[in-house]
């Protein structure tokens, strides 16, 4: 019988274990898409348990303890650690045929030279064992990074963003790169709850008084530009659609003051608005030589309760 998670895992044919073995298994890592916190890996963070490094902000996790029934003080509550692993443990042994039970599982294996199931009988000693090799710095997240063949890391950055992370890290020794990557998506829908508020911030950041939607390109030109001089080579954009309606520019500025004085923007103008500004958006990351990402149709905060609890984006 096959073992689970050896070396050929999920290589079923001799060309996918060649391909693997021989060719990508010694690649290094270029990762430009992540949500790694800039100031974690600039300040070289170091991890107490595997909780810490693992559960908390993983809203996949946290999904998955859910449907599972776990209450939510064992999740993003005022639970200790230990019990909120515990209590991940005794979810692992459901979510077999997804690809949580797989990474898992891969996890251990590989970076903390753990080959054993995680469940709730195993979950207490596996925790002890994980805390243990924390406390080395390998497990830093510098060290991680290197352990991993990581060789340049680009985060999902706020265009408002001061990156002061970023420049921090600029200085330090470590060979891994790490570049920002521009998500303005509450500044393309017109209608998020916070748009406004994240127009003022912009004016703070810009010193740009924001009254036209020519003031709003020129704004977030300025974003533009100062990310480029931090290293900036990509934009990210994590949308429903892409937007490509027809629009002039009279029509979009309309829209826009009608946003600013508090009147609804109805959806046929809020796509139209969201249109001009994904294509001006293209035009200046064009002129910089910069890569535009999309992530399309993920299904974000369709549980309102905890949306309105929580926070947008925690699964």
């Amino acid at each position: 019988m096959k073992a689970f998670l050896d070396q050929d895992f999920l290589l079923s044919n001799g060309t996918a274990q060649s391909l693997y073995h021989d060719y990508a298994k010694e690649m290094p890592i270029i990762d430009y898409h992540n949500h790694l916190p800039p100031d974690e890996i600039a300040s070289n963070k170091t991890f107490e348990n595997i909780t810490e490094i693992w559960l908390k902000g993983d809203h996949y996790k946290w999904r998955a303890m859910r449907a599972n029934g776990i209450d939510e003080k064992y999740i993003t509550g005022a639970a200790d650690d230990k019990t909120k692993f515990l209590k991940w443990g005794q979810t692992v042994p459901y979510t077999m045929r997804n690809p949580l039970y797989h990474w898992t599982h891969l996890e251990l294996k590989r970076y903390f030279d753990i080959d054993e199931l995680l469940n709730e009988k195993s979950a207490d000693h596996i925790y002890e064992k994980t805390k243990e090799q924390l406390a080395n710095d390998q497990f830093s997240t510098q060290g991680l990074l290197e352990k991993m063949n990581v060789k340049v890391v680009c985060t999902t950055d706020d265009p408002a963003d001061d990156l002061a992370s970023h420049k921090s890290y600029a200085r330090c020794t470590c060979p891994v790169k790490l570049l920002p990557g521009f998500r303005p998506d509450k500044f393309i829908l017109i209608n998020g709850t916070d748009f406004i508020h994240n127009k003022e911030i912009l004016e703070e950041k810009t010193s740009l008084a924001i009254n036209s939607f020519d003031d709003y390109l020129l704004a977030l030109q300025l974003r533009v530009e100062y990310f480029h001089l931090n290293g900036c080579r990509l934009s990210d954009h994590g949308l429903s659609q892409i937007y490509a309606a027809d629009f002039t520019d009279a029509e979009v500025d309309k829209i826009f003051r009608k946003r600013l004085t508090g009147n609804t923007v109805f959806e046929g103008e809020a796509i139209v608005f969201q249109s001009a500004l994904l294509y001006y958006l293209a035009k200046m990351y064009y002129d910089k030589g910069w890569v535009m990402q999309f992530h399309l149709g993920a299904l974000r905060n369709n549980n309102l309760r905890l949306n309105r609890k929580l926070g947008a984006d925690v699964g």
